[in-house]
């Protein structure tokens, strides 16, 4: 909304600056008609341009500065060469064209690989000294994350970039059911997560060239803003730490803050299946934990008090060995 009034203003007062100016020669309808043909195509302009990042524009200023450079030290150089002034003033403008032109395309096409102390091109801003945290496919579609932010555990700027975006697009368009459920819902977190002012998250529209794995991408562009990365990803998380990145697994976190069960302590579980051992039977406790009961496959469906045996910390959890109490 605050853009749209932005553009109805600009067009408005352009259409006055048209006819002021077109007063001084007696052709206001004229003036007027021009600076509103003008804001028009400026505005469009504007619009057109909205998938320009601002990384992306930055390089380009940047590689434009080092073209007018190089064309102004090699054209100096060719001023020493006893030619006619008409021949060196045309010599300096071809020069600035194609070292210009060179510039920006080169800086455009190694943006990622420019690392330049400029706002938001990595992210960075004064007011979040946390960095910023990186979103891959299986953090948004776990939705805890957004919870934990609230709590302040989660500090930073949220940042989901494009190609992570690309991907629950397709998962949301799979003919596979539960990718298209498991899409869907990561599509619908990150909308929520986006109207949540309590949320800082932001959509990161560069893409990385050359890699097409989604995982290899997120390290790649978490090493380019000094980043971490935020996953529920077992595998990813092992990757990117061998590789040096920061990782911010949400199961290990959901794991960390878990109750302490200590070995003779009694718990009171409902069996719900049985387990793959002859006798056993499995339940769980609020929070997920896997409890196995040995001599429980009789009582499945019941509530029964057993008595702590072990405590088995595993990759994917932790799993706690009972025995019935009698």
């Amino acid at each position: 909304m605050t853009l749209l009034f932005i553009r109805i203003f600009f067009t408005v007062l352009s259409g006055i600056v048209g006819f002021l100016v077109g007063s001084f020669y007696n052709h206001e309808f004229t003036g007027t008609i021009v600076g509103l043909i003008g804001a028009g195509l400026w505005v469009w302009i504007e619009v057109m341009t909205k998938q320009v990042s601002v990384r992306g524009l930055s390089s380009v200023v940047f590689g434009l500065l080092f073209g007018v450079i190089m064309a102004k030290l090699v054209s100096d150089i060719l001023a020493l060469v006893p030619f006619n002034e008409t021949f060196h003033s045309s010599l300096r403008v071809v020069l600035t064209l194609i070292f210009s032109y060179l510039g920006a395309v080169i800086a455009l096409r190694g943006k990622d690989e420019f690392n330049l102390i400029i706002p938001y091109v990595r992210f960075k801003r004064t007011d979040l000294k946390e960095g910023v945290v990186l979103l891959d496919t299986s953090a948004i579609i776990d939705g805890r994350v957004a919870d934990i932010y609230r709590t302040h555990f989660l500090t930073g700027r949220l940042v989901v970039p494009r190609f992570v975006l690309h991907e629950l697009q397709r998962l949301a368009d799979s003919e596979d059911d539960i990718k298209r459920q498991r899409g869907r819902r990561g599509m619908e977190i990150l909308r929520a997560m986006q109207k949540d002012p309590a949320i800082d998250v932001h959509i990161h529209e560069d893409d990385l060239p050359g890699d097409k794995e989604v995982d290899l991408k997120l390290i790649k562009l978490a090493k380019l803003l000094e980043a971490r990365v935020c996953t529920t990803d077992f595998n990813l998380s092992r990757m990117a730490t061998i590789q040096g990145t920061e990782m911010l697994n949400i199961n290990d976190l959901v794991n960390s803050v878990k109750p302490v069960i200590s070995v003779g302590e009694q718990l009171d579980v409902v069996i719900v299946k049985e387990g793959k051992e002859d006798g056993q039977g499995i339940g769980y406790l609020e929070d997920g934990t896997m409890v196995v009961v040995t001599d429980g496959r009789r009582n499945v469906g019941h509530k029964v008090k057993a008595l702590v045996t072990s405590v088995l910390q595993t990759q994917a959890g932790r799993m706690i060995f009972t025995k019935m109490e009698h």
